[in-house]
């Protein structure tokens, strides 16, 4: 049965009885965030967790990087109208940028899928904001700028929610973040100068390295380290086995593509904040010569963060729910995105999502911006979330919920001033907890 316009707004203005838009300030917390990090290492290699702990032990903005789980059992208590979208559950700034479109244009979008799945589009707007706020404090910009900042982000995402909701569904779909328009912005247009120096033929000069004659990933101790027995018989069927699988969840045309490569090299890379520990490799293929590479990533997908409290993925694949959540959100994606279920070298299966390893692929320099800079930026992210957003859930509902004060923008701010100073106790109890030993970490790195 299809619902009409006016009963999809009267659902969305009806939710401000259950949830006040005011009440969206709130925020309390029950669980322990250092013990819900520790659960994530039981999966994670060992080696590696000293390396995440020092990391995110840097600074209050690089722990909440890190921290999408402790965040994401604090937002579950939080108030929630009951319109579902697909959320990318870890919506801070860093998880936006530019890469190449098919087309070989500049686009801009969210950048990273590991946590999406259906859930409250008010999560990823909080997430967006605290982190918004954090990023702010970091740069020491006063509490009138951090106030201001957060609050005009939110009204970005209200404004371009409720345009979309005017919209019809395949110019929603068509939308996008024009570019040329984000060279008005200094700190912007050098990030986007940067962005197109990140290809493959990039990648071999800064990954590869030749050995005897033949094109080999350069290892980078403890950060990339190369397989080193890929000659080894057994060891090249077993992943030329697992390139078939991920070959066969491309579309034709793409596969016909990747055929045209050849497998040379492996290595497991150290990648993130958050995702350390997680196993992510880097394949060299090479096409006609050795200067037409291919490098693609392949990242261990497990659960979302955000299933404990939003529901279990219909996937039961991890990497196929991180590809058909990339593909809904974003509007435009990798032509090379594919996922594959494989058996490890400890003889444990795990799910994998390739993509293209570098393509046009940056974020901004978000620690480097000043007011001006961030507060744009800021606003470009929420525009981008709420696109995302009016793609996958009820838009009109959802515009209709936040109408046209501030009301929500106001609540959303606040929230995120009172998460980024509990985000700065986290920050300060993951450092204790290392000076006294309880948890190891490597601050070299």
């Amino acid at each position: 049965m299809t619902i009409t316009r006016q009963e999809r707004a009267a659902r969305g203005k009806a939710a401000r009885t259950t949830a006040p838009r005011s009440s969206h300030a709130e925020f309390t917390r029950d669980a322990n965030p250092l013990q819900l990090l520790e659960s994530q290492d039981a999966t994670r290699v060992p080696s590696l967790l000293p390396i995440r702990y020092g990391r995110m032990a840097a600074s209050p903005f690089a722990y909440f990087r890190g921290a999408a789980l402790p965040m994401a059992s604090d937002l579950a208590g939080t108030p929630a109208t009951g319109f579902t979208v697909q959320a990318c559950g870890d919506a801070h700034l860093l998880n936006f940028g530019a890469f190449a479109s098919p087309e070989r244009r500049l686009v801009f979008d969210i950048n990273d899928f590991d946590e999406t799945v259906p859930g409250p589009w008010e999560w990823d707007v909080k997430r967006l904001a605290a982190s918004l706020d954090i990023a702010c404090r970091h740069n020491e910009f006063s509490a009138r700028q951090c106030r201001t900042t957060v609050a005009g982000a939110v009204a970005e995402y209200r404004r371009a929610m409720r345009e979309f909701a005017t919209s019809p569904a395949l110019d929603v779909w068509y939308a996008h973040a024009d570019v040329d328009l984000l060279n008005a912005t200094p700190a912007l247009r050098d990030h986007l100068a940067k962005a197109r120096k990140r290809d493959n033929l990039g990648s071999l000069r800064r990954f590869a390295t030749t050995d005897g004659g033949a094109v080999r990933i350069a290892p980078d101790p403890p950060i990339v380290l190369p397989l080193g027995d890929l000659d080894s018989a057994d060891l090249r069927v077993r992943l030329e086995q697992l390139l078939e699988a991920y070959r066969a969840t491309l579309v034709p045309e793409r596969r016909v593509l990747l055929d045209r490569y050849r497998l040379v090299d492996m290595a497991h890379k150290v990648v993130g904040v958050g995702s350390v520990g997680t196993r992510c490799w880097m394949l060299l293929l090479l096409g006609k010569d050795d200067d037409d590479p291919l490098f693609l990533q392949a990242k261990e997908a497990s659960r979302s963060v955000l299933e404990p409290f939003a529901g279990r993925s219909r996937y039961a694949n991890a990497g196929r729910r991180v590809v058909v959540g990339q593909r809904m959100m974003q509007t435009v994606s990798d032509i090379l995105l594919g996922w594959v279920r494989a058996t490890g070298f400890d003889g444990r299966t795990r799910d994998f999502y390739l993509r293209q390893l570098r393509d046009w692929k940056s974020s901004a320099n978000v620690e480097a911006m000043k007011p001006q800079d961030l507060h744009s930026y800021g606003r470009l992210c929420a525009w981008t979330l709420a696109r995302a957003h009016a793609r996958t859930g009820d838009d009109i509902a959802i515009a209709a919920y936040l109408g046209s004060s501030a009301a929500f923008d106001q609540a959303a701010a606040e929230f995120a001033r009172v998460y980024a100073d509990q985000n700065e106790l986290d920050h300060s109890a993951l450092c204790e907890a290392i000076t006294a030993g309880r948890v190891v970490a490597d601050t070299g790195h």
